[in-house]
């Protein structure tokens, strides 16, 4: 499929068919996350694949969004591995992760599997949880699946900005337009 058709058709899946998913298809999703860009290609990305039953109830106890998914990328950074900025010491660990994620997410639409990105989670809580590492950084959760049969895309999801109302150019912007 065309890149910009495959991000125009994606949308967050909230509603999950109970049909696993194959090792080829997660092994690929998981691929595309290794060859997402990152800071200096310091790679401090850290996945955790989230998919036996134990380890998606305890999910449930930390967000209200699994929406029955198969299964979570609980997407981290190492925090001893991510580059920093040198003007300023900002680390580059959530930006990396961010796009790791958005690789991921994207591949998955691609071979047929639904996703959707839920911020809604306590970071200590699914650290402790998970028993992370205090250098393991939780960034975005990826819950995974088939999309249910009658899975629909938001009713907001079409509706999009205009590129005049989002780009500008030049050196300022002119918020008058």
């Amino acid at each position: 499929m065309d890149f910009l058709d495959l991000a125009k058709e994606r949308y967050s899946v909230r509603k999950f068919s109970t049909k696993s998913i194959e090792k080829e298809k997660l092994d690929l999703v998981l691929k595309a996350g290794q060859f997402a860009p990152t800071a200096c290609n310091f790679q401090p990305q850290r996945i955790l694949v989230i998919n036996s039953e134990t380890a998606l109830s305890k999910l449930e106890e930390c967000t209200p969004y699994r929406f029955g998914a198969p299964a979570a990328l609980l997407v981290c950074y190492d925090k001893t591995v991510c580059r920093h900025r040198k003007f300023d010491d900002k680390a580059s660990g959530d930006i990396d992760a961010s796009i790791v994620t958005t690789h991921m997410m994207m591949e998955a639409a691609d071979i047929g599997l639904g996703t959707t990105w839920v911020m809604k989670f306590d970071p200590e809580k699914i650290a402790k949880t998970y028993n992370l590492p205090d250098n393991i950084i939780p960034v975005a959760l990826l819950v995974i699946g088939y999309p249910a049969d009658d899975a629909v895309p938001n009713k907001l999801h079409q509706q999009r900005l205009t590129i005049e109302n989002t780009v500008f150019y030049n050196d300022f912007l002119d918020y008058s337009l």
